[in-house]
């Protein structure tokens, strides 16, 4: 189970964090977990490419070093790139000091000062430590791409319903949501071009 936007008491518990970017303009924000793999990520760069959109991916280092090719490909085309772990910890099962290594290994592929915790959790004394040198960002809209009880249709509403002027939206560049991607990331793209957003990237 998931919650497309996040509770005012999951945001309390991590107030250093950005949820949603504060703009009247209706600008948003697509962002991409996982990161990269063969396949998934080329066709959201293809789809990305052909509608002029950018986004920013928050990419796993151990990917990140099994395909270099498709890192590069992501910041050639200009898009941002955030520290998602090494790894894909989950900081609730993981020891502070090894998290914390885990995040440094990351950087030393991912050069960035952006930071997502894998499955939007981490103890709070790990959020702590790493905001004085990174931006933790979280979202406004969980798309639920991943979830197998969540059909294509389902999911583009899960967006459409949500989003908003500031939203960061979550999708994911992995197996589990390709099939649900390849439906719903088009068409919310086409949908919110014509209701006059646009796609900024986070730095």
């Amino acid at each position: 189970m998931y919650i497309v936007q996040p509770s005012f008491l999951l945001r309390k518990i991590y107030p250093k964090a950005i949820w949603r970017i504060p703009v009247k303009e209706k600008k948003i924000y697509l962002t991409f977990d996982d990161g990269p793999i063969p396949i998934v990520t080329p066709w959201i760069l293809d789809i990305l490419n052909e509608s002029e959109t950018k986004a920013t991916f928050f990419c796993v280092g151990e990917n990140v070093v099994k395909h270099a090719a498709i890192y590069q490909r992501i910041l050639e085309e200009k898009h941002a790139v955030g520290n998602h772990t090494f790894n894909h910890l989950k900081g609730w099962n993981s020891h502070s000091k090894t998290y914390i290594r885990n995040v440094k290994k990351c950087a030393e592929v991912v050069d960035s000062k952006l930071f997502r915790p894998p499955y939007g959790r981490a103890k709070k004394s790990q959020i702590k430590h790493l905001s004085a040198q990174y931006s933790i960002i979280m979202w406004d809209v969980l798309s639920g791409d991943y979830d197998k009880k969540t059909s294509p249709e389902g999911c583009l509403k899960n967006v459409i319903s949500n989003v908003r002027n500031g939203s960061i939206i979550v999708f994911h560049d992995n197996v589990k949501a390709q099939k649900n991607l390849e439906y719903t990331l088009p068409k919310f793209i086409d949908w919110a071009k014509e209701n006059g957003f646009t796609f900024e990237i986070l730095k």
